[in-house]
């Protein structure tokens, strides 16, 4: 792994392969290998992808939409990307991730700022993230593998999709769609939003939801502030149900992952994660039926 790092590195550094230094590997994504390198005096990460990672991200549409959001400033300089493979080198953020701050609240006006800066460019992504489309697509993975969905995850989706007609309703702006706290990194005045695996057009408050990913009781603090307002019933279904879909969408990921191996390599019992999200996927869905008016 270190050879392959050094080799990443020196290319898009155009540097000798001694010439680049591994400090150490970033915790907390399950989806990618992180490593922050030394060369020539300055940080880098740099990204190798996990296994099967291609099947939920396509590159091509990545690459686009970094290009897209440079000029807002909100994302670190990407350096090189190699849409084959996935590998990526991008210059080190130094700072702390808002998901590793004791007072995420007090961080929420700042972190609405940066949203609304993204949701109100005027910029267009390369792409519609295109939700629907995309849970048929991580559903079709699973089925491939021999494996049928439980009728309780039909039951709950056929519920969620009752809501496609208020979600369509909305308005779309480019989105992050990944927007957790986790990536996003408060570097002295400044607060970046990294990781655009998944940007493209959407409604903004799946963004909203997003924030919510570790704990959804941020996401539910946040939105009064994000909207500047008290919501409407209808916004909070909105967010409800988005959170709902989220949790449906990485079911269909747990679930494929748990299928090519990956419990036993990384030690994460991928099963028990996509049992999780069903659950948080009904309570949301039950939370979104009392928002009614």
């Amino acid at each position: 792994m270190e050879k392959l790092i050094q080799e990443i590195a020196s290319k898009a550094l155009n540097l000798k392969k001694e010439e680049v230094k591994i400090s150490h590997r970033l915790m907390g994504g399950m989806s990618n290998l992180m490593y922050v390198a030394e060369a020539a005096g300055e940080k880098y990460t740099v990204r190798i992808p996990g296994k099967n990672a291609e099947a939920f991200v396509d590159r091509v549409e990545e690459k686009a939409n970094i290009a897209i959001v440079e000029p807002l400033g909100i994302n670190n300089e990407t350096l090189f990307l190699d849409t084959a493979t996935g590998y990526k080198v991008a210059k080190f953020v130094e700072g702390t991730p808002i998901g590793e701050l004791t007072d995420k609240v007090g961080k929420l006006p700042e972190i609405a700022s940066l949203l609304k800066k993204l949701h109100g460019s005027g910029l267009n992504a390369d792409k519609d993230y295109a939700p629907y489309e995309r849970l048929a697509a991580y559903e079709a993975l699973v089925r491939e593998k021999g494996v049928e969905h439980s009728p309780r995850y039909e039951a709950l989706k056929d519920e969620f999709l009752t809501y496609r007609p208020l979600l369509d309703a909305a308005e779309k702006v480019i989105c992050h769609n990944d927007s957790q706290v986790s990536n996003m990194v408060v570097s002295g005045e400044k607060t970046y939003l990294l990781d655009w695996e998944f940007a493209g057009q959407n409604d903004p408050l799946y963004d909203v939801a997003c924030v919510g990913n570790q704990d959804f009781s941020l996401a539910e603090e946040f939105l009064p502030i994000y909207l500047g307002r008290k919501p409407t019933d209808e916004e909070w279904r909105r967010l409800y149900a988005w959170r709902a879909f989220q949790c449906l969408q990485w079911h269909n990921v747990a679930l494929f992952k748990d299928l090519i191996g990956l419990s036993a390599d990384l030690g994460i019992d991928f099963n028990k994660v996509a049992a999780a999200y069903l659950d948080k996927a009904e309570g949301f869905l039950k939370q979104a039926r009392e928002a009614r008016a």
